[in-house]
């Protein structure tokens, strides 16, 4: 396999790689440009070129494009991309420490290691893997949303119960639109405009993006984010140090990401959870700059590309909207992914594999140069910054459906954030609500519709073993995300201390 791999590449590849990295790294570091978006007009302007140079230059923008996410959501709190949420939680607060440097190397280093495990596992146990993504059923899928839901505890640091508050707020926003099942308007009160349902980049711009101005102004506080980016470090012995955490993270991303319609975003939170869940001695409290909670999600995020091609490769199944655009391109170019996409087109499986690969050393080279330059973003002002990133909150809620209407609630939502932060509620499990929602819903209605056909609806929706699992998962996950619970487990380990040490 590795001689197969090493047969794809040349001089013009590498090229290809490079050329679609650097674009990737624009396109994901700018609020409201998706990797899906770039990759659409790649297939457009790749229709007549050879397959191997398309997907060279394709697969470089998907695999930098993930990480470009990284950047904003670090240096001005603005995810660059939904599967970039979980870093803002302390990426963020690690700039406003002075250690932007630092937070974009861990961003750099655990994306590179993400990409090359998702890979690796991709080359490895393909076949395997899709059997299981196969053996879900919808109620597994709806297990699956409400195990991610429970995870809010990690993603707000001060009251479990307003966290839970603001994510099934979130899942009552993502019901607005067009039923998924019976097809009839719900809470859309007679617009037309909503019946799309509410643009999740244009909520996820405001929420993060436009209520960090409003609360800045509000805090009339006009000096830089921070006093000093930090020196910019290769450090590879704290990336090794973090390999164990990493490694995990990389797992759940990849098995998330096989796990067709869940993506990025479910897999950074379920990683950044189980870090919270496992590290015993953070950098720092998460949710106040800890390394750890950047290299779960961005190892988990970027791993979700070799899970996403697992199905697509093997079953013509996308894995997200990224991998449905490739298996486009596929189709445009006559060619048929599926179990005889190994036997009848080898090379192809092998030329994906190349230029992932190729393009997560890129990814490391473009980080490590242009990150000292971008870590100039927080030394800027706020009399300038603030202007800038609202214009581009702008700009990025317009540019996806060129639609006005997508400004306005980019707009409501910057100042339900706003109103939320002022009120000591996280905007990050709201968000997490949204993105779930319509995973939530669908299939919990499929699972209903399946299981009344059978002579026990219970038996028949929760006598599976994918499903027990799920649930025992559900349920410890809630036991250890209330207070009352953990100060208890936290008693008893601390008496046992003290008796061994005795």
């Amino acid at each position: 396999m590795v001689g197969a791999v090493l047969a794809q590449l040349d001089l013009q590849f590498f090229l290809m790689v490079l050329a679609g990295s650097t674009a990737g790294l624009l396109v994901g570091a700018i609020p409201g440009l998706s990797v899906t978006m770039a990759t659409a007009i790649l297939v457009s302007i790749t229709y007549g070129w050879p397959m191997k140079t398309a997907l060279a230059l394709i697969m470089g923008v998907y695999v930098s494009g993930v990480f470009g996410g990284a950047v904003s959501a670090i240096l001005i709190n603005i995810p660059g991309a939904p599967s970039s949420i979980a870093t803002t939680l302390d990426g963020f607060p690690m700039a406003q420490k002075g250690e932007a440097s630092k937070a974009l190397w861990a961003a750099t280093s655990q994306s590179f290691v993400g990409t090359l495990i998702g890979l690796l596992i991709l080359a490895l146990v393909a076949k395997p893997m899709t059997r299981i993504a196969l053996a879900f059923t919808p109620t597994d899928y709806f297990l699956l949303a409400v195990f991610g839901l429970t995870t809010v505890g990690s993603l707000t640091s001060k009251s479990f119960t307003k966290g839970l508050i603001s994510a099934v707020f979130g899942v009552l926003v993502s019901m607005v639109g067009i039923d998924p099942i019976m097809g009839t308007p719900r809470f859309t009160f007679g617009s037309t405009q909503l019946m799309g349902g509410i643009g999740l980049v244009a909520a996820l711009i405001g929420l993060f993006g436009f209520a960090e101005v409003l609360t800045q102004i509000g805090q009339r506080n006009l000096t830089p984010i921070s006093a000093t980016a930090g020196r910019m470090k290769v450090d590879f012995r704290e990336t090794f140090k973090h390999f164990p955490l990493s490694f995990r993270a990389s797992i759940i991303g990849t098995f998330i990401g096989a796990l067709p319609g869940v993506g990025g975003p479910v897999a950074s939170l379920l990683a950044y959870d189980h870090a919270r869940k496992t590290v015993k001695k953070p950098s720092r409290p998460f949710g106040e700059g800890a390394v750890e909670g950047i290299v779960a999600s961005e190892s988990a995020n970027n791993a979700c590309i070799g899970g996403a091609l697992i199905p697509m490769l093997t079953l013509a199944i996308p894995g997200d909207a990224v991998t449905a655009v490739i298996l486009s391109a596929f189709y445009v170019h006559g060619l048929r992914p599926g179990p005889l996409l190994f036997t009848e087109t080898p090379d192809l499986f092998y030329t994906i594999l190349a230029a992932g690969f190729v393009g997560a050393f890129v990814m490391l080279l473009l980080g490590i140069v242009f990150s000292p330059l971008l870590c100039k973003v927080v030394l800027v002002p706020k009399r300038i910054l603030l202007p800038v990133v609202g214009v581009l909150c702008v700009i990025g809620s317009y540019a996806v459906n060129a639609s006005m209407f997508d400004v306005l609630v980019m707009l409501i939502f910057g100042l339900l954030g706003f109103a939320m932060r002022e009120r000591g509620y996280a905007v990050a499990p709201m968000v997490l609500g949204i993105v779930l929602g319509p995973l939530m819903d669908s299939n919990f209605r499929r699972a209903v519709s399946l299981a009344s056909s059978g002579d026990n609806m219970l038996v028949s929706m929760f006598a599976h073993p994918i499903t027990l699992v799920l649930l025992a998962l559900i349920v410890i996950s809630v036991l250890s995300g209330i207070p009352a619970v953990t100060r208890l487990f936290n008693r008893k380990e601390a008496t046992g201390k003290r008796a061994t040490a005795n």
